[in-house]
């Protein structure tokens, strides 16, 4: 995985968007709630994790077992993880865990605003 490919995956959902957030993090959001991160600067961020994501319960508890996923920093108790370098998961998983946040994110917003993002595949 690359932060090109992982871009490309979170706007791919129905209604992403995309945001420069905290200095140099790429903050995907569906109606205005954040599903994915990633970080676009590790000159000046050297330490920083590549990218996170919502989990729900069993996937939280199953990811952060493996080698290179934690829980995020500042958002572990809403079950999300971070991976610290990019072959933590396959791209097949990590595609699928970025259409899960984007899914869990988006089933908590209201029905009118889940309307107006189109059609979820």
């Amino acid at each position: 995985m690359t932060l090109a490919r992982f871009r490309t995956l979170c706007l791919a959902q129905p209604g992403a968007t995309e945001q420069i957030q905290w200095g140099a993090d790429a903050v995907f959001k569906v109606g205005g709630k954040m599903f994915a991160a990633a970080c676009t600067d590790f000159t000046q961020y050297p330490e920083a994790k590549k990218c996170s994501f919502k989990c729900d319960d069993d996937g939280f508890a199953e990811m952060v077992e493996r080698d290179g996923v934690v829980p995020a920093p500042y958002l572990a108790r809403a079950k999300w993880v971070s991976l610290d370098r990019w072959d933590a998961l396959t791209d097949r998983e990590i595609a699928a865990a970025i259409a899960t946040s984007y899914q869990l994110v988006r089933a908590g917003l209201t029905k009118k605003v889940q309307a107006t993002l189109g059609v979820v595949q």
